[in-house]
């Protein structure tokens, strides 16, 4: 934590150039020697007011903010959360300390219809001031239309490299505009385990693709079942699926490939994508690794896969998901005695530790001096510390501390995050709706159900892509 005492420093400074005035000033007739000296007037204690509990970037409107430069104003912020519920909670906890050491106020007016009444809002000239985006895609029409501020305008290269991982900036990117900043998320980067039962069993923790395997057939000739899986989600059945794609992809070929796939110019049928399904498909495809076999995937749902890990003994002993699934775990598990956690293992040394991750990204509509004091508030964890104290996301920035944390378990997937090379968002939630929210799905699931074989799904999945 930085504590900028601006004020004091400007009172020096006053104080300063009054000696100097009074040094320069023509000698006034001699006055009596005085006998004693006079009282002083009680000291009046200077104001803290720019003593603050987050960093501070030097010579940006922030540091002026907190001098009181933008007392009184206010700044609007929309979103997907609303202001009551546990979220909307947690982002007003986050922005208080920025309230109060700035005197603007940030006036949330999020709802869950966000996606939809934002185009509203931006179409009748209504736009908010910041947008707090669930996915970077949802703002690339606003991007080329001109209608948002590119952050390295008012912050310096320095900075952003110094609070970002290069990967959370190249995500915020786009058409060459660096549309955002990333302010929390979500890692999927995970595999759970029953803790209790896995230690007493001695089984170790694999940290690359070839142990994970030599793991999995261990388990079953142990006579269990490795994995618990499911896709089915309704009518966004598949989408488990496309995230083992996703991760897959991030761990078998280049950053580069993965972004020409999001973008559309690396097909669906190509050798890379092909390669990362049928890589996680020679473990779903063992019936002898998944719990109920190949067949159940498709009708068990994504809540109630995990489950039987808890069973006495497990029936199966691992579960790959996302930080949230702890919340479909059965009353009264306890972490780190109940379940534990461990990072996907790569698969290819040569592409590092990747992490794949949904989050928040804050945008700017409305460019005035504190709206940048707030989007600058958003490139420090402390603006995320809502979140962070009360569980539910991980900070996006590189200059978070465990100690940050109020929940262990999040501290713990945070040192994780840590160790990460590299990120890159949920790849169907970026592409066009009708892919990755509809033909992906669609075509992922008859794959897994023995429908399709894995060239005709992959080409039918081409064939939706716009043009």
């Amino acid at each position: 934590m930085i504590k900028k005492p601006v004020l004091w420093t400007m009172v020096s400074l006053v104080v300063l150039a009054s000696m100097m005035l009074v040094s320069c000033a023509p000698a006034a007739t001699e006055a009596p020697a005085a006998t004693e000296p006079p009282a002083a007037e009680p000291a009046t204690e200077a104001p803290a007011a720019a003593e603050v509990p987050f960093t501070v970037m030097p010579g940006g409107e922030l540091e002026k903010a907190v001098t009181g430069a933008y007392t009184g104003t206010t700044v609007t912020v929309d979103g997907a959360m609303e202001g009551n519920d546990p979220d909307g909670v947690k982002f007003s906890e986050g922005v208080k300390a920025f309230e109060d050491a700035t005197g603007i106020t940030v006036n949330y007016i999020g709802n869950k219809e966000f996606e939809a009444t934002i185009s509203v809002r931006v179409e009748a000239g209504d736009a908010p001031d910041i947008a707090d985006f669930p996915q970077p895609g949802k703002a690339a029409g606003y991007v080329k239309d001109g209608l948002i501020a590119d952050v390295k305008d008012f912050l310096p290269e320095s900075w952003l490299s110094q609070q970002y991982n290069q990967s959370w900036r190249d995500m915020a990117t786009i058409d060459g505009i660096e549309a955002g900043v990333f302010h929390r998320f979500n890692g999927k980067s995970l595999v759970w385990y029953p803790k209790d039962d896995w230690d007493a069993a001695g089984y170790q923790i694999p940290t690359t693709w070839d142990e994970l395997m030599t793991l999995n057939q261990q388990i079953a000739d142990d006579g269990d079942t490795p994995w618990c899986i499911g896709i089915e989600s309704g009518a966004a059945t598949g989408w488990v699926a496309t995230d083992w794609t996703e991760d897959m992809m991030l761990r078998t070929t280049s950053l580069e490939n993965y972004d020409a796939w999001v973008a559309g110019t690396l097909p669906f049928d190509s050798p890379e994508v092909k390669k990362a399904i049928e890589t996680w498909s020679e473990l779903w495809f063992n019936d002898a690794y998944v719990f109920g076999g190949r067949s159940s995937i498709g009708s068990t749902t994504f809540q109630a896969a995990p489950v039987p890990m808890f069973d006495d003994p497990p029936k199966c002993w691992m579960h790959k998901q996302g930080n949230f699934v702890t919340g479909f775990f059965p009353e009264g598990s306890e972490a780190d005695v109940d379940y534990g956690f461990f990072y996907f293992p790569p698969v290819d040394d040569s592409y590092g530790k990747p992490f794949l991750v949904a989050g928040d990204v804050m945008v700017m509509f409305n460019d005035r001096p504190e709206v940048r004091a707030l989007m600058e508030y958003f490139t420090v964890p402390e603006s995320a510390s809502g979140f962070l104290q009360g569980g539910g996301a991980l900070a996006a920035h590189q200059t978070a501390t465990p100690d940050m944390y109020g929940v262990d378990l999040e501290a713990g997937i945070a040192q994780l995050v840590v160790e990460a090379t590299s990120f890159r968002f949920d790849a169907s939630d970026l592409m066009p709706g009708e892919v990755g929210a509809g033909s992906f799905w669609e075509h992922i699931t008859s794959y897994v159900a023995g429908s399709e074989d894995l060239d005709t799904a992959l080409k039918a999945i081409d064939a939706t892509w716009p043009e």
